[in-house]
């Protein structure tokens, strides 16, 4: 896979380049010291993911992720930053961010983040998972929906309930006995029932639904 490193910080993108670089599998095509830059880059390398920091000059990444996004809505942009900020969290998930990281990841997580996000996985650290769910628990109480988990089998809602615990499509297929393959078409499914585009927006629905407690 290939991938952008986006940072503007030199040491860190040199660093992210010569870990990733040992993976066989990823590439680092290109790599951007600030969103604009990104952005051009994307336009010109396709690549298959965007690593992306969020307080730079010039443009910060939430406008590169938005502007990305909306360009080649087929990128995934993940955040890696080491703001766990609310702002930055929800305005970065908004822009479009497939998942959120923070900078202090161990590398083998990070590792599988970037080969997953790829692939149409979100990963979000722990700690900032503990904000999205306490925006959710804070936000006017909603009843669980029957109107919107009506849509979805018993399967399916045991899968979104396990993806809104930020299990991977392996995981859940090791928990329910089922083949990746099979969880993935799940994972489809559920996405266009709820007429979301990815996991952490299925996740959301799941938590204000009360379907995760």
């Amino acid at each position: 896979m290939r991938i952008i490193i986006c940072d503007d910080q030199a040491i860190v993108r040199d660093g992210l380049k010569m870990m990733l670089g040992l993976e066989a599998d990823i590439e680092v095509v290109a790599t951007a010291q600030d969103g604009a830059e990104a952005v051009n880059l994307v336009a010109e390398h396709s690549p298959d993911l965007v690593l992306m920091d969020l307080k730079m000059p010039i443009m910060n990444g939430i406008e590169a992720t938005r502007r990305i996004r909306q360009q080649h809505p087929e990128i995934p942009v993940l955040v890696l930053t080491t703001y766990d900020a609310d702002e930055w969290v929800f305005d970065a998930l908004r822009a479009g961010a497939v998942g959120y990281l923070l900078k202090d990841t161990p590398r083998e997580q990070l590792v599988a983040a970037v080969r997953g996000s790829a692939t149409g996985q979100s990963f979000v650290d722990p700690n900032v998972a503990g904000k999205l769910i306490g925006q959710v628990t804070s936000a006017t109480s909603i009843s669980p929906s029957t109107a919107i988990l009506s849509k979805l089998t018993e399967r399916e809602t045991d899968i979104l309930r396990l993806v809104a615990e930020g299990q991977t499509n392996q995981d859940i297929a090791q928990t329910l006995f089922l083949s990746e393959g099979t969880v993935r078409n799940y994972v489809s499914q559920i996405f266009a029932k709820l007429e979301v585009a990815d996991r952490t927006q299925a996740a959301v629905i799941a938590w204000r639904n009360g379907l995760v407690a």
